[in-house]
């Protein structure tokens, strides 16, 4: 009888899929704790009312989350992660235009918000590698 304790668990796309989950499942449960500045990175030009969107996102965000922990639906999952972080880009201009705008705000505050920007990049190439790799196992 061969022993499987040692063969390694093809599970190479688990751990970046949990890192999304648990990035995405913290960040919806901040659209709910604390909405406020969520509310304030809502386009204007949307119609209706930023908190809906807000709430709307944070549920969403749990949705994916769910989806990338799941190994069935980790390939959905990655592929609906990518197309939020895309669909949050306005949002993220959003608040890089209103912090930059804001005399107020310290410059390390300003410089985050800038370089908050290229970071939905690699977001964006990884949730589609955690969508090939689900798929391939």
């Amino acid at each position: 009888m061969a022993d499987n304790a040692h063969t390694p668990v093809r599970n190479s796309g688990r751990r970046p899929a949990l890192a999304l989950a648990t990035l995405l499942f913290s960040s919806g449960v901040l659209h709910f704790v604390i909405p406020k500045p969520y509310d304030s990175t809502v386009p204007r030009s949307l119609p209706g009312k930023a908190r809906t969107y807000t709430y709307v996102s944070g549920v969403a965000e749990f949705g994916i989350a769910a989806a990338l922990a799941i190994p069935r639906t980790r390939s959905l999952g990655g592929r609906l992660a990518a197309l939020l972080f895309v669909a949050v880009l306005p949002a993220n201009v959003q608040m890089a235009a209103d912090v930059l705008g804001n005399k107020k705000a310290s410059q390390l505050f300003k410089a985050g918000a800038v370089l908050r920007l290229p970071l939905q990049i690699p977001l964006i190439t990884q949730s589609l590698k955690v969508s090939r790799s689900a798929r391939n196992s």
